[in-house]
């Protein structure tokens, strides 16, 4: 009995337990009997002190990489050493952050404007660092939002995000944001077609009404991404992305499953054909298109929210329109790739010659050949064609197929030496083979159930090839239990020689989809340290504590205010009434490296403001009953901190207390 007909006979669940016990019981036997050196160490992987030495970071030292792991269902994005495995920080993006105030202050509260509304969270899926010349240069991060369909620039001089612009006619934005050879764009194709434009239809009507869409964001200059343009494609899920490069530059390559086109009890009726595809898209073609004139405009609502850093405040501007290109307007711009079964990832090797589609429902791999596919465009191998899309014939674009031998292929990445690294699913391993041969090279067990992995730079021209991360689903028996739910986990190999050498684990934030890495010495060079003062362009702001007040304008206050330590500026604030909205503007003085300060008051019903040296934020306070309220700093700060604090003053409304404030005898 084949996968595809466990999966129709809706037996997977019972055989995935199955695997999976079985998987855990060999893996456990393996590591307790031989490590994971082929048996040339005895003690077992565990107490393998050679793998210890491997990944110790000594104090004061740094790690070698950066890693960048999204934080799934948190919204957010992790940030690790490697190859520790230390957690740096993590980095609020489509989710409020109540440590940081990311979308509790003033000035954050616009980057979660969409068009719905107020969105303070997301699903986040896939990191995807800036490239030059198809290389990680450092600059920027993206990451998708796979709920309410976003994508989000975080700055890597700052580790903020600086930028979010949401993407309309989408459902389930997760083939995103998959990065262009020179960071001209980052691409999103929708899981859920739906209808385009939307409108109110019978679920029923899927093939008559709903479509997909495939995106190009403008991401090459910050403050000015924006949907370039937009292809209506046939009613199928868009699954996963990544763009050529080298020979393949100018093409992205999006898998696709559903080819059946069902809306109901998908893991039956979306399984039905031997294959369903990748769509190759043309980007440079479409852009000719687009200079042609050839795109509609369509009516679309989509929210661009920006961070500038020298105002330290976001703004939001509501799109009315968007670009869409049709392919049998637009020839030669989108062909489909036949890739056995339900493909999931779908990923380019170093030199842009082969794509490898995993049929998540086939035990093989099956790799395509750019430069076939160019060939049999050329002679028109066309089997047929959907929607004005040709579909090339299967044989006549396939350069090989690996026999794994291993179950629920997911993702592949790269090396930079000539060897491939695919995930497993359901048989829970990491595959080693070898481009151009496709032959079987190592196998290493996962804990388990791993889903993406993540070589630093193993989507690029030129990966480092050090060490390789799988990112597991399932965690129990593998960390001191937690109750119900655990973290997940990520593992770490080495991949230098012949063999993978398990050498670490640590757990992860929300749910890992994919990471990305990058040598740390591109990024350390270019880190802020502070924002310098006399930059600082927030209308709020001031530069020096002579400068604080305390003005009403009606029933709002604005507090302005300093911190420095360790004391703020001013700390006694008195004429406050019930029903007053009070806004403190806090602008940190400090001109030092690592010292921000943070302010929470009394009865606030948001969050605290954690301010950077030389930044002003904005706390909003709406004091509900009289009395004596005190603020303080919430960041550690010198030896003094625990006095770095003030009151306010809150008097009925209606009362007559003058609005007065004071520091010290001032």
């Amino acid at each position: 009995m084949n996968i595809s007909e466990l999966f129709n006979l809706n037996l997977y669940n019972n055989t995935m337990k199955t695997y999976l016990n079985l998987i855990g019981a060999a893996i456990l036997i393996t590591l307790w009997g031989c490590g994971n050196n082929g048996g040339s160490d005895k003690k077992g992987a565990m107490s393998n002190a050679k793998a210890a030495e491997k990944v110790y970071v000594a104090p004061g030292e740094y790690d070698e990489f950066y890693a960048f792991m999204s934080g799934g269902f948190s919204g957010q994005l992790s940030v690790y050493g490697l190859p520790s495995g230390r957690l740096l920080k993590v980095i609020p993006v489509f989710s409020q952050d109540a440590e940081k105030g990311y979308g509790y202050n003033e000035e954050t509260i616009p980057m979660l404007n969409t068009s719905y509304g107020f969105v303070p969270w997301d699903d986040a899926h896939h990191p995807e660092l800036s490239q030059t010349d198809g290389v990680p240069d450092g600059r920027w991060i993206f990451i998708n939002g796979n709920n309410t369909p976003r994508i989000a620039r975080i700055d890597l001089t700052t580790f903020e995000t600086t930028e979010i612009v949401e993407i309309p006619n989408s459902g389930g934005n997760h083939s995103s944001p998959f990065i262009t050879e020179n960071s001209e764009y980052v691409v999103a194709g929708t899981r859920f077609s739906v209808p385009f434009p939307q409108k109110d239809v019978a679920i029923s009507s899927y093939k008559e009404n709903f479509k997909g869409s495939i995106s190009y964001i403008r991401a090459d200059e910050p403050g000015k991404m924006d949907v370039a343009f937009q292809i209506l494609v046939p009613g199928f899920d868009y699954d996963l992305a990544h763009s050529g490069k080298g020979k393949s530059h100018g093409w992205t390559f999006f898998t696709t499953y559903n080819s059946e086109e069902s809306y109901t009890l998908k893991e039956v009726n979306a399984s039905q054909n031997d294959k369903d595809f990748i769509a190759a898209v043309n980007w440079k073609k479409a852009e000719e298109y687009l200079a042609q004139g050839k795109a509609k405009e369509m009516p679309a609502d989509y929210m661009h929210n920006y961070y500038d850093e020298e105002t330290h405040m976001a703004t939001s501007t509501k799109k009315k329109s968007v670009k869409v290109l049709i392919p049998s307007e637009c020839p030669g711009m989108i062909y489909y790739l036949p890739t056995p079964k339900s493909p999931h990832g779908v990923d380019v090797d170093p030199t842009g010659e082969y794509i490898v589609g995993n049929g998540k429902l086939s035990a093989d791999l099956t790799v395509h050949s750019f430069d076939k596919m160019i060939k049999a465009i050329e002679n028109e191998a066309f089997d047929t064609e959907i929607d004005g899309i040709p579909v090339l014939k299967f044989e006549d674009v396939v350069i090989g197929t690996v026999q794994s031998g291993g179950l629920g292929p997911l993702h592949t990445e790269f090396d930079g030496k000539g060897n491939a690294y695919t995930t497993f699913f359901i048989s829970s391993e990491v595959v080693k083979w070898k481009l151009g041969t496709w032959e079987v090279i190592d196998r290493a067990p996962c804990y388990y159930s791993v889903g993406h992995l993540m070589i630093p730079g193993g989507d690029s021209r030129k990966p480092w090839g050090k060490y390789l991360v799988a990112l597991n689903k399932i965690t129990k028996d593998r960390y001191l239990p937690t109750g119900p739910e655990m973290n997940h986990s990520a593992q770490l190999y080495d991949i230098s020689g012949e063999k993978m050498e398990l050498l670490l684990d640590f757990p992860t934030i929300g749910e890992p989809h994919y990471a990305q890495a990058i040598a740390a010495d591109v990024v350390m060079k270019n880190s802020k340290k502070i924002y310098p003062i006399e930059h600082n362009k927030h209308p709020h702001a001031i530069k020096k504590e002579s400068e604080a007040k305390v003005v009403r304008e009606g029933n709002v206050v604005r507090i302005y205010m300093t911190s420095i330590r360790s004391h703020f500026n001013p700390d006694n604030i008195e004429g406050i009434k019930v029903g007053d909205k009070v806004y403190f503007h806090l602008t940190n003085l400090e001109q030092d490296w690592d010292t921000p300060h943070g302010l929470s008051v009394m009865g606030a019903r948001n969050a605290e403001l954690l301010v950077m040296p030389g930044q002003t934020e904005t706390l909003l306070w709406e004091p509900q009953r009289p009395g004596i309220y005190p603020f303080y700093c919430t960041d550690f700060c010198s030896a003094l901190h625990q006095e770095m604090q003030g009151y306010i003053r809150v008097s009925e409304a209606g009362a007559n207390v003058p609005i007065k404030w004071s520091l010290g005898e001032d």
